[in-house]
């Protein structure tokens, strides 16, 4: 099924973007003006970090959570499940990951449809019936389909580029001499650019949840699926011990739900919408497959 488009969250969308460029753009003139550095040089080297994480941003996701590739004859249902789904969103069967983990979740990574990563825990299999975890599999699927690892690889120059000042500026500051100390100037700009860059990164995050939500209950045709398959993870989530939430919690960004919840001081903060949100959004696409 063709999902509708939801112009309002699109241009909210839009207009993140908008501004990390502004931000982007004034960060970078900041910098020429400030340390003299090269436009082009600045825009080389975010180039190439961006590069490395896009094109080995599935390996070191895999790698860091744990998860394995699994062929059709280990996981048949799945494979076979994840297969009509892909028909029904018009997308190349991705490849398929397990990861052990008492923690219930799933992730989509991959540069692009093409190299697709779908990755659920052992544990998420066992709890959701098949029409919930056809929702959460077609929730990744939309990240995939909406190019979300690529998004947010280009969306993270700022706050990379930001970073590796901060980690230097201040360091370089200390050697060197010249009035003003241009060095230090450079570090207090580059952690303004990175928090304002990290809350827009996060704002474009959630909505990504959003997006990836809607698209998932398009595909499906059946958004209460999803809902309960998200509540039914955050319950069961309460239940895990810490230290296993912790093993995880550098995924956390790619999980449907975040392991790890309370660290963040607001929802400004937060990768992930709160689920209350976003389970009265998909009872607004309910509505709107119906017909209402």
């Amino acid at each position: 099924m063709e999902w509708k488009r939801d112009y309002g969250l699109t241009t909210r969308i839009m207009f993140t973007w908008f501004l990390l460029l502004l931000v982007y753009l004034v960060f970078l003139a900041a910098l020429q003006a400030i340390l003299g550095f090269s436009f082009h040089l600045l825009v080389a080297i975010a180039f190439v970090m961006a590069f490395a994480q896009y094109f080995f941003s599935a390996k070191l996701v895999l790698m860091s959570t744990g998860a394995r590739v699994v062929e059709e004859d280990e996981y048949p249902e799945l494979h076979r499940m994840v297969e009509r789904l892909c028909a029904t969103a018009d997308l190349p069967k991705p490849k398929i990951a397990i990861m052990q983990s008492p923690v219930p979740n799933a992730f989509a990574t991959g540069r692009s449809p093409k190299h697709g990563v779908v990755a659920v825990t052992d544990s998420i299999m066992r709890i959701l019936t098949k029409e919930e975890l056809e929702g959460v599999l077609a929730h990744e699927l939309a990240h995939i389909k909406n190019r979300d690892m690529m998004s947010m690889t280009i969306a993270s120059f700022l706050a990379m580029a930001a970073a590796l000042i901060v980690q230097n500026a201040l360091f370089a500051s200390l050697f060197d001499r010249r009035e003003g100390n241009p060095w230090m100037i450079a570090w207090i700009v580059a952690i303004l650019v990175y928090v304002a860059a990290t809350l827009l990164i996060r704002t474009l995050s959630r909505y990504r949840e959003f997006t990836a939500d809607r698209g998932a209950a398009y595909i499906t045709n059946n958004p209460r699926a999803l809902q309960s398959a998200l509540m039914k993870i955050s319950n069961r989530m309460d239940a895990v011990p810490p230290q296993k939430k912790q093993e995880v919690e550098g995924a956390n960004a790619f999980f449907i739900i975040p392991a790890l919840t309370g660290r963040s001081l607001m929802e400004l903060f937060s990768t992930h919408p709160p689920l209350e949100k976003r389970l009265a959004a998909l009872e607004k696409v309910q509505e709107e497959i119906r017909g209402y």
